[in-house]
């Protein structure tokens, strides 16, 4: 496998929320790269996320990510775990030397593999080992020692592979109930969920529950919020109260609202944040 460059992304046809706060800073503190999984695994995995930092010698970085609905297994010294759907900004603590991988699961496939419902999961981390077995131990320190990227790919590829889920066809429904909103950022509401994907509000709730471990308006909120914070991030001055009526929101001050609570930051002061940092941001938030 051909290694690939810094925050170059997989080709995907849909939004994907990743979310990470001043990534043109974040750029000269650590390197990401993004892999596709093995064929077999597909249906389950959106990519792999790779990271490399060297901060000896300097101050450690703390890193900030937007919450997401995704659910993530990560192979890190200090951070490894299975991380269900979170409702608040993520940070961590760079320093030393390290180098990591994270799988971003597809919204709504990850009950093959947790064996029970995703909200059982949901703003929680839960050892690599009660998911995937013993073996999770050994692909760890497979990433941990790896000579590059391809290493690390083919070691969680192969625990994954190990585990054989099957997704089943109300997984797979979930799965596209979340694609439709990642497709179509005209769907602000879940009545519009609901008229795209032919299901009752009950049943999508129902199937949100079990198998992204989110509510459908919250699955909602955070690629509309994505959008926010991404278009805030790249673009020029902000014309708040036109981006709140493209995303959906019945006035600018619901949407700043909306935005301060998911974010920890007003518009503004994410502006602020978000462009410091080296040359502009690329556009890895779309494909």
């Amino acid at each position: 496998m051909k290694e690939r460059d810094s925050y170059r992304v997989t080709v995907v046809e849909h939004r994907i929320p990743q979310g990470i706060v001043a990534e043109a800073a974040a750029r000269a503190v650590f390197t990401l790269t993004r892999h596709p999984p093995a064929p077999e695994l597909a249906a389950f995995v959106d990519y792999h996320w790779v990271l490399h930092w060297d901060r000896r010698g300097k101050p450690p970085h703390e890193q900030r990510v937007l919450p997401n609905l995704a659910v993530h297994a990560t192979f890190f010294p200090t951070a490894s775990g299975v991380y269900g759907p979170g409702r608040e900004v993520f940070s961590h603590r760079l320093e030393g030397r390290v180098q990591g991988l994270g799988v971003r699961f597809r919204p709504g496939s990850f009950r093959a593999f947790l064996g029970g419902p995703v909200s059982d999961i949901a703003d929680r981390t839960v050892p690599l080992t009660d998911v995937f077995g013993a073996q999770a131990l050994d692909a760890a320190e497979s990433v941990r020692t790896a000579s590059g990227d391809a290493q690390m790919v083919g070691a969680i590829d192969n625990l994954l592979i190990a585990n054989a889920a099957v997704l089943r066809p109300a997984a797979r429904e979930a799965v596209a109930a979340v694609e439709s909103i990642a497709r179509d950022p005209g769907i602000t509401r879940v009545a519009q969920l609901c008229a795209d994907t032919g299901l009752t509000t009950r049943s999508v709730q129902r199937l949100f529950a079990e198998h992204v471990g989110c509510p459908p308006k919250w699955a909602i909120r955070i690629y509309r919020l994505n959008d926010a914070a991404h278009r805030i991030a790249t673009e020029g001055p902000v014309d708040y109260a036109g981006l709140a009526v493209r995303l959906g929101y019945s006035d600018q001050s619901h949407f700043i609202r909306d935005f301060a609570a998911v974010t920890g930051q007003s518009p503004g002061e994410y502006a602020r944040t978000a462009r410091t940092g080296p040359g502009p941001v690329p556009d890895s938030h779309r494909a």
